[in-house]
């Protein structure tokens, strides 16, 4: 059973490298086509194409470009009806004379929408009527019988993958757009603000330049994120106190003044940090707590951070 899913995985994975090698200017002319689009992105298909349909029109979605499936079924029965004169059709069928087909492309040509179509024929019923042909290589089906859609079906949705990233790309879509779409979950915590879980106002442990360590401490202690920020006169962070400058400088420590402890020019971050790109700092630097300052007013704390509330909000 093993050798058998080797076998299946490899076929596919040529298949794709295929794909790869066979991409012509129609792919090029397709992600212009969708760039222009001034309504919505609509997929079709029937069967195995509809679910690749389904994912492709998903990703589509997440990815700033709005789309809807439409089963070819429904269409026929009154779906027709949420496809407007601005959109944009992509058409999947691997034979490209999928009956069930019939009805979207006649309303298509004949509302003059463009049709894009994913199919595994040069020439079929679907390539005629098709304004974009993106055609997937004629390869075997990793299915034993060569009957159920397997490798055609991964072809269609890596090309649809291809086109949604393209688009992407082309679009200038950002880490920040992506957020916009993607407020909850793990992935939507890895890309918001470190503004958005910092630690503010009184929660801050800051000391003034000149105070002694053992005012110090009880800061530290008092705050509870094993770091003390020391500030100057006009508030801004000279330097940081952290655990590990406390056991370098065990000796007559409570007798010393802060400046002579604290690590110069800190670690910070700004308020736009990524959580994610936040967690990454702390790591490389072997922190815990981090400072964060006021975006346009260098080295003026507005906030702190610790790496707990990073993972925390990351596993809620």
């Amino acid at each position: 059973m093993i050798d058998s899913g080797i076998k299946v995985l490899k076929l596919e994975a040529a298949a794709m490298q295929l794909l790869s090698q066979s991409l012509t200017s129609e792919f090029y002319n397709a992600v212009d086509l969708l760039s222009k689009c001034k309504g919505k992105i609509v997929l079709t298909g029937m069967g195995k194409s509809g679910h690749i349909s389904q994912k492709i029109a998903a990703t589509f979605c997440s990815t700033g470009s709005p789309a809807q499936y439409i089963h070819p079924a429904e269409a026929s029965h009154g779906d027709l009806g949420n496809i407007s004169r601005d959109d944009v059709v992509i058409i999947l069928s691997n034979s490209g004379e999928t009956p069930e087909l019939y009805n979207i492309i006649s309303f298509s040509n004949r509302m003059n929408l463009p049709i894009v179509s994913i199919s595994g024929k040069i020439k079929s019923t679907l390539s005629e009527n098709s304004t974009i042909n993106l055609v997937i290589p004629n390869v075997k089906e990793a299915c034993p019988n060569g009957l159920a859609p397997t490798t055609s079906t991964t072809l269609m949705l890596g090309l649809g993958d291809a086109l949604c990233v393209a688009l992407m790309e082309k679009n200038k879509f950002t880490k920040d757009d992506f957020l916009e779409f993607h407020p909850g979950g793990n992935l939507g915590a890895k890309l918001k603000p470190i503004s958005a879980i910092m630690h503010t106002g009184d929660s801050l442990p800051l000391i003034q330049s000149g105070s002694m360590m053992s005012e110090a401490l009880i800061e530290m202690t008092r705050k509870g994120f094993g770091i003390v920020g020391v500030v100057s006169k006009n508030k801004k962070l000279t330097g940081v106190i952290s655990d590990g400058d406390l056991r370098r400088n065990m000796e007559k420590l409570l007798d010393r003044d802060v400046t002579s402890v604290m690590t110069k020019n800190p670690v910070i971050l700004k308020p736009k940090t990524k959580v994610a790109d936040a967690l990454n700092i702390m790591n490389k630097n072997k922190i815990t707590s981090v400072f964060v300052v006021k975006e346009n007013v260098p080295k003026l704390p507005i906030g702190i951070v610790h790496l707990h509330d990073c993972l925390r909000l990351e596993n809620e």
